[in-house]
C-alpha cells in the first residue's frame, strides 16, 4: 500500500478517516492477514505520510471494530474477525461465550461443587433448593485463560435436566450447548468487573484487569430458571451485539 497524501489533503475526511479507511481495505482484501502483525506504529505512521496521532485514532477505531488487537510491548495484530451485518446477537438464545468472544478458545477447565442454598442463591435461582451446584469453567487459548463462567444450578435441576454429575463430559456439553437448545427463554444482564484477577483465583485472565460481566438466566418454564451463568470476558476480547427490529 502506497502513500496518498494528494488524496488525503483534497478529500472532506479527517486525516484519521482516511487511514482507518485505507489500513480497513487492506485488512478485508487480504493485504493484512489475519492473525498477522500491522508494520510498526512509526512504519504506518510513515506509509500514510501521517503523525502517530493520527494513525492511533485510526487504529483505536479498528479496535474497536474488532478487527486490531494492540499488545503492550508487542504492536498491533489483525484478528480473525470480520464484520457481519446480520451475525447472531445477543437476543437469541446461545452460549455468550460463542457470540461475544473474538479470540479463539481451544480448552474448557471445568471443575464442580456441591454447596449449601444460600440467601444468595434463592434469589438468583427463585427456587428452595436442597443444595447447589457450583460450575467454574475457565477457557482457555494456547493454555492461557480467556474468560471464565461462573453457574449455580439447583440440585433438583440435575434430575430435570437428566444430568449424571459423575460424566463430566455430560455436564460440560449441557453447559456450553444443550441447555440453550432446551431454553424457552432468558434474561441477560451486562456489567463490567475488575474482580478476576485477584490473588484468589485459580488462573489469571489475559486481556486486562477489566471485565465485561454477562449476567444469565436460563428458563425452561417461567416459575424459575434452570441454570444461573455470571461470564467474564476480559473487555480486549469483548465484542457484544444486539440485532434490534420493530
Amino acid at each position: 500500500m502506497g502513500k496518498n497524501p494528494e488524496y488525503m489533503a483534497k478529500g472532506k475526511k479527517p486525516l484519521y478517516l482516511s487511514v482507518y479507511d485505507q489500513l480497513y481495505k487492506g485488512i478485508m482484501n487480504g493485504m493484512f492477514p489475519a492473525n498477522s502483525q500491522l508494520p510498526t506504529e512509526p512504519e504506518l505512521a510513515k506509509m500514510f505520510d501521517v503523525s502517530r496521532m493520527t494513525l492511533r485514532q485510526a487504529l483505536s477505531l479498528l479496535q474497536d471494530d474488532g478487527l486490531v488487537k494492540s499488545f503492550h510491548g508487542k504492536g498491533n495484530f489483525v484478528t480473525g474477525a470480520r464484520i457481519e451485518q446480520r451475525s447472531v446477537g445477543l437476543e437469541k438464545i446461545g452460549n455468550p461465550i460463542h457470540k461475544c468472544h473474538t479470540g479463539e478458545v481451544d480448552q474448557i477447565d471445568m471443575k464442580f461443587r456441591l454447596d449449601l442454598e444460600s440467601d444468595y442463591t434463592k434469589e438468583i435461582l427463585n427456587r428452595n433448593a436442597a443444595a447447589v451446584v457450583a460450575v467454574e469453567r475457565w477457557y482457555k487459548s494456547k493454555g492461557q485463560a480467556v474468560a471464565f463462567a461462573f453457574t449455580f444450578m439447583a440440585i433438583e435441576a440435575v434430575s430435570e435436566l437428566n444430568l449424571d454429575l459423575q460424566n463430566e463430559e455430560q455436564l460440560l456439553d449441557m453447559l456450553e450447548n444443550k441447555v440453550y437448545k432446551l431454553a424457552n427463554s432468558a434474561a441477560v444482564e451486562v456489567k463490567h468487573s475488575t474482580a478476576m484477577n485477584a490473588s484468589t483465583q485459580e488462573f489469571e485472565l489475559v486481556g486486562g484487569e477489566l471485565c465485561d460481566l454477562l449476567l444469565e438466566s436460563l428458563y425452561i418454564n417461567e416459575q424459575y430458571p434452570i441454570v444461573y451463568n455470571k461470564f467474564y470476558i476480559p473487555k480486549e476480547f469483548s465484542r457484544m451485539k444486539i440485532n434490534a427490529t420493530k
